[in-house]
């Protein structure tokens, strides 16, 4: 029996501030990062073209999520107080499920492609089951899909 898959990756860039006001320590204070994020869709089998899922679909609907939500703006978790006067001051807020760490972002960006992968033709039995995100150089943090 052949128990191989086939994967694809994507990756996008995005600018965005966020903070940690429940943590100790510097990230407390609003600050901002250049943030990569690789999304991963593997499927245990190839469509009859050969493929997983075409490229151009999937990134322009995971890149263009991520430039609308998150790119040039601030992640706040639920309960923050910066959200009002962020908003009023006409800045772009994207209120997470929880607080914005890294972690809580790949969990975020796996569930949000996972909803855009639906709507897009791939192989069948496809799906999101790595993301990684990298907040800086050196700190990143991933997410992986259950078994």
């Amino acid at each position: 029996m052949d128990s191989s898959t086939a994967t694809v990756a994507i990756d996008h860039n995005f600018e965005t501030a966020h903070r940690l006001p429940h943590l100790p320590g510097k990230c407390v204070s609003l600050h901002g990062h250049s943030w990569w994020a690789e999304i991963t869709v593997t499927a245990p089998a190839l469509d009859e073209d050969g493929m997983v899922i075409e490229f151009g679909p999937f990134k322009r609907a995971v890149r263009g999520w991520i430039d609308q939500h998150f790119d040039h703006g601030v992640l706040l978790g639920p309960d923050d107080p910066l959200i009002q006067p962020l908003r009023t001051e006409g800045c772009k807020v994207y209120v997470m499920p929880g607080w914005p760490t890294v972690e809580a972002v790949a969990r975020h960006l796996a569930e949000q492609a996972e909803a855009l992968l639906a709507e897009i033709p791939h192989a069948a039995g496809t799906r999101v089951t790595a993301v990684d995100v990298r907040e800086t150089h050196v700190n990143r943090a991933g997410w992986r899909a259950a078994s």
